[in-house]
């Protein structure tokens, strides 16, 4: 443990009031496993379990201590002889003992006088000293206890030999003014260090516990992702970084592991973080709006108050409706497609349209985009311009469509059935274009690019003409009638072009 009166020591509860969160049970395995990397981070004093629960909860508390870690090693023991030895059988570094200080809980729950309390948490205190372990000791729901009772409750157990003395937020109904003042009062008659255990019920958790360690608390009980009972504890990477980045305040633990770890305990607890949630959220450190993401990546700080690395993190950028060119193309860089300032425009465009029919584009979705944009003759080339097109089909309809194209200043109409409502439009296009000789269609694929009914679609073909003449052209869309229909354009007007320019070599 370290002297610097600057430094906050972690207490880690994650495998024990974290496991408490309704629907986790770890392993005796899984606990080990998150307990190294606990350890790794450089956590200070892991509390792994509550021995008396079950023969599972003593053997990984047993298997924690065996693995020689750093930390030091904590268990959680009411004021019982048997809890303690317990405790005491699985060789653990330090006793966390507790009893209820609140006369809610010392009528309703104990059944006990404030006497009786008293002098239980003395004995208690006592009888772990005698065994030589630490001893971290909390009065129960104490920010609903009687203050002066409470300082009378601590100030014994400070004499008792307590190392360390908790003041737990049980239900955290306590504001951040009142902790100080009572950390603060806490203070005049304690010696030792003073311990903060603070659960989220109304998201004041973290604040909480800041504004106690700034009255001069020295230790903060925390759990990884805020797990716990209830709405939680302080949530570990939003403290540490709090006090790192807003408090200059240290702590031993290494920052860059804060997202392995979250992610560690979310994968083998089974809860998924919110998207929104501080420091290790998906999108604690992605970017959609324009202006954004225009500021980020001229200067971070613009619109990070953190540098993601420092966590663990990378930033990322969304294409969405409030997108702009600085954010698309600093995507499209990443994913290593170029394209000229017209096509980012054009991409920009069709994002924006996407981003208002409630499309959320992946990185998929947006390289299918970009590459369909880039592989397309531009306007000023195209011989076969689109005017517009229709599809009829039905249960009892045979699918015809109609389309309607301008070649040389001159409008073009021609309708076909087919299939479906793609074989159709092809057909008509090819019969509208029919001037020019057959183009055929000789390869048409598909892809779903992301999931769901509303996915949007790549479009793959190659056509060729009588001569032998051919072209490969994509296009990408939520609607694949459309996409396809833009690629087999696109795949005709390569094939006109590639044509023309084949006849003008001739000619010359």
């Amino acid at each position: 443990m370290s002297n610097d009166d600057n430094k906050i020591l972690l207490f880690d509860t994650t495998l024990r009031d974290g496991e408490q969160t309704p629907g986790v049970s770890l392993t005796p395995e899984n606990k080990l496993q998150i307990a190294k990397q606990l350890d790794s981070l450089g956590v200070d004093i892991i509390e792994a379990g509550f021995p008396i629960t079950s023969k599972g909860e003593t053997e990984a508390v047993r298997l924690i201590t065996k693995e020689k870690l750093n930390a030091e090693i904590c268990a959680l023991a009411r004021t019982s002889k048997k809890d303690i030895d317990i405790a005491l059988d699985c060789n653990v570094d330090s006793i966390h003992t507790f009893i209820a200080t609140s006369d809610l809980h010392l009528k309703y729950k104990l059944k006990m006088k404030r006497e009786e309390a008293l002098e239980k948490a003395v004995e208690t205190i006592e009888y772990c000293k005698s065994h030589g372990v630490i001893v971290e000791f909390s009065a129960e729901d104490a920010t609903r206890s009687n203050v002066p009772y409470l300082k009378e409750v601590f100030k014994a157990a400070c004499d008792a030999g307590a190392d360390r003395i908790d003041i737990p937020d049980t239900v955290g109904v306590i504001t951040p003014e009142k902790i100080f003042q009572l950390v603060t009062d806490i203070r005049t008659v304690v010696n030792i260090p003073i311990s903060l255990h603070c659960h989220d019920d109304f998201g004041l958790a973290v604040a909480n516990t800041l504004a106690g360690i700034n009255a001069g608390a020295k230790t903060a009980h925390v759990a990884v992702n805020g797990l716990g009972e209830r709405a939680g504890n302080a949530s570990l990477e939003e403290l540490v970084m709090s006090l790192y980045s807003l408090h200059r305040r240290k702590t031993n633990i290494k920052t860059h592991l804060i997202y392995e770890t979250s992610k560690l305990v979310s994968r083998i607890t089974g809860i998924a973080l919110p998207p929104n949630k501080a420091i290790v959220g998906e999108n604690a450190f992605g970017h959609e709006s324009g202006i954004h993401t225009h500021g980020v990546l001229t200067m971070p700080l613009t619109y990070e108050p953190m540098a993601p690395e420092l966590v663990g993190r990378r930033r990322w950028i969304q294409a969405g409706k409030h997108a702009g060119g600085h954010g698309i193309s600093a995507q499209l860089s990443e994913l290593g497609i170029d394209v000229t300032k017209d096509q980012l425009s054009d991409i920009v465009a069709r994002v924006k349209d996407l981003g208002d029919k409630g499309k959320r584009l992946s990185d998929s979705d947006l390289s299918a985009l970009a590459r369909s944009v880039a592989s397309q003759t531009s306007p000023e080339e195209k011989i076969v311009k689109m005017q517009d097109f229709s599809i009829m089909t039905g249960l009892r309809m045979v699918p015809t469509a109609s389309v309607r194209v301008m070649i040389d200043n001159k409008i073009f109409l021609a309708s076909k059935t087919g299939v479906g409502p793609v074989d159709s439009a092809m057909k008509a296009l090819q019969k509208a274009t029919a001037s020019f000789g057959e183009i055929r269609l000789n390869e048409y694929r598909l892809e779903s690019i992301t999931g769901g009914s509303d996915a949007l679609a790549e479009v793959r073909i190659k056509v060729e003409d009588s001569n032998g003449v051919s072209a490969s052209s994509s296009a990408a869309g939520e609607d694949i009638v459309v996409a396809s229909v833009e690629a087999m354009l696109d795949g005709i007007n390569k094939v006109l072009i590639k044509r023309r320019n084949l006849e003008s070599t001739a000619g010359n």
